[in-house]
């Protein structure tokens, strides 16, 4: 059961074995349920007058996290990393790579429970001119009225169900298609994360988390391990886990090549310098495997 199949069910209904946080009542009334919609019509719509869209290896919904645990200099941090990300060749190859040559990604942030906004509606993203675009809507969408920091709760399982949302309606083929969640924190207000997660499974669709180095204070000190147990799911899903915030533009691009190729992390070798040693990624089968050679991807050995 996900979101707005419930607009009328109490957060206090939930079982407290289910999510014991859950403890201010909340109502999703039909206001808020057509507001959030509102909000996504920007997101589904830029491909609304395709009528037969080009097939892509992957679809992503990049679900970053904007609630009051996320200050501004953490919230440029997840901006930039992303339009790094985007820009660097290593992103560029994985997509030229693929059997289409073109992916389909959207930018959302999140907070609480209706609280989103649309950063970049879906886009094709098939050559460095597109990459380009896309990274400079996601680094000037501060300049386009939305705020720098978000407030209220951590609702991941309304994250999960927005993504789940755009993915339905992502008007071609895809691939793979994948919800790409970056937070600081678990989850405390909407659903139970569980719930929203194996109704995305159910679907078919993977979700993967990059873990923010500086959690929301309060929350558990194994954060990775949350992630790991409550919300990632699928195939080659797969937590990564920068130490510090000045390696998220890494993590970020290692996390998008790895999705973009389908490929499992731990068939990949890791560079070993000193800011990669901070980064881990925690999958749902075994580790990877770390050695000195170069992380390549395993079906066409480019250099990532």
């Amino acid at each position: 059961m996900i979101w707005w199949q419930h607009i009328s069910r109490s957060r206090g209904a939930c079982s407290p074995a289910m999510d014991t946080r859950h403890r201010h009542p909340w109502r999703l009334g039909l206001s808020t349920l057509v507001g959030v919609l509102a909000l996504l019509i920007p997101a589904i719509s830029s491909f609304a007058a395709s009528p037969d869209p080009r097939t892509v290896d992957a679809a992503i919904v990049l679900a970053v996290d904007k609630s009051s645990s996320i200050d501004p200099a953490t919230a440029d941090f997840q901006r930039n990393g992303h339009a790094t990300a985007l820009r660097s060749k290593e992103v560029l190859s994985a997509i030229e790579g693929g059997m289409t040559g073109c992916i389909a990604v959207s930018y959302v942030e999140w907070a609480g429970v209706g609280d989103l906004d649309t950063v970049l509606p879906w886009t094709k993203l098939c050559s460095r001119s597109d990459l380009e675009v896309a990274a400079d809507a996601i680094l000037h969408s501060s300049n386009a009225g939305l705020k720098r920091q978000g407030g209220g709760g951590t609702s991941l399982s309304f994250a999960i169900d927005i993504s789940s949302f755009l993915l339905e309606r992502w008007p071609g083929h895809a691939t793979r298609k994948i919800i790409d969640i970056s937070s600081n924190g678990t989850n405390n207000d909407g659903l139970p994360v569980e719930q929203s997660r194996d109704a995305a499974m159910k679907k078919g669709y993977v979700i993967n988390v990059i873990a923010v180095a500086r959690s929301e204070p309060g929350v558990t000190a194994d954060l990775p391990g949350y992630f790991r147990q409550q919300v990632i799911g699928g195939p080659r899903s797969f937590v990564i886990v920068p130490d510090r915030i000045e390696d998220y533009a890494v993590a970020i691009r290692r996390k998008l090549v790895l999705e973009i190729a389908g490929i499992m992390p731990q068939r990949l070798g890791m560079d070993i310098r000193p800011a990669l040693d901070r980064i881990h990624i925690a999958g749902n089968e075994r580790p990877i495997h770390q050695s000195r050679s170069m992380l390549q991807l395993s079906a066409t050995s480019r250099k990532y």
